[in-house]
């Protein structure tokens, strides 16, 4: 009865406010915790994601570029980073190592198709990982270079880390015993994949030889049966890549959150706080809506935590 009692008067004492509504509601939507004039401010998550115009003045060192744009950009125009960072140097064991790389990879790749040469082959696929290990490392040296501003950790690094090398980002944040986790989860992820896509092959096969008139090989089970097994275990591996992708952007999220959590005052004080209040509308908005700008009386609650 209590209760009741005191959701009650909670409720007169609001209806008995009508200015208090017009004064929650101008306040709520004209409120800003941000100064708009302070160019250096972390930007919020509705600003554009990606803008060219903005990525090429940053290039030309004409503006300061955030590190999620700078590293989209230089995904598309490699090298972008080191020139952002007027590492010039670098640029020539850049674009050296990529044209030879993929030179020679399309050279042996031409060889193996005109020969049938084994060797060929792999020499070619030996190129093609260079090359994109080159590409890989470029990027990973442009998130390198780029300065914190002061803060440790930068959530744009972390981030940007984890995307590169899972668990990275983790290790940036000082969190190292997440690393096992989401290296475990990626391990349990390729292990189910390989192991359904190799059941799934083989019910494949078994499949295509019951129900090949020509075939001469007695399958070990019916057609209706690896029909069955294949759908199945090919189901399992379709969930074993979302498992895989799954890992992999909880572990980039993760390092983004926590890196943006590090400095978030986390006390042991939890507490709550009721008073009564008097509240006045501004007078300027009240008057166009309540000709006589009543007083408000209400409550006003505090949560320390």
């Amino acid at each position: 009865m209590r209760i009741c009692r005191f959701l009650i008067i909670v409720a007169i004492l609001v209806l008995a406010c009508p200015g208090t509504r017009a004064q929650f509601k101008r306040d709520a939507f004209t409120q800003n915790y941000s100064d708009l004039k302070d160019t250096t401010a972390r930007k919020d998550s509705i600003d554009k994601m990606f803008s060219f115009k903005e990525f090429f003045r940053g290039v030309s060192h004409k503006q300061e570029l955030l590190p999620g744009t700078l590293f989209a950009g230089s995904m598309l125009f490699i090298g972008s980073q080191q020139i952002y960072h007027k590492d010039y140097w670098k640029l020539p064991i850049i674009y050296g190592g990529l044209g030879a790389t993929v030179g020679l990879g399309i050279h042996y790749r031409r060889n193996f198709n005109e020969t049938g040469n084994e060797h060929a082959r792999n020499l070619s696929t030996a190129m093609f990982i260079g090359a994109g290990a080159i590409y890989w490392a470029t990027l990973m040296d442009g998130v390198i270079r780029y300065p914190s501003g002061g803060r440790h950790p930068h959530p744009g690094k972390a981030t940007l880390y984890s995307l590169l090398l899972p668990g990275l980002g983790q290790a940036y944040n000082g969190e190292y015993w997440k690393i096992p986790i989401y290296w475990g989860g990626l391990v349990a992820s390729f292990h189910y994949y390989n192991l359904n896509n190799t059941n799934y092959l083989r019910y494949k096969r078994i499949y295509n030889e019951a129900t090949d008139p020509e075939s001469t090989t007695k399958p070990p089970i019916s057609a209706d049966a690896a029909l069955y097994y294949r759908d199945v275990f090919r189901r399992w591996r379709d969930y074993s890549i979302v498992a895989i992708l799954g890992v992999y952007l909880l572990q980039i999220i993760d390092a983004n959150v926590f890196a943006y959590m590090q400095d978030f005052d986390v006390s042991d004080d939890l507490s709550m706080h009721i008073a009564p209040a008097v509240i006045t509308p501004e007078t300027t908005y009240a008057m166009r809506h309540t000709p006589f700008a009543p007083t408000g009386y209400g409550l006003s609650v505090g949560f320390r935590f």
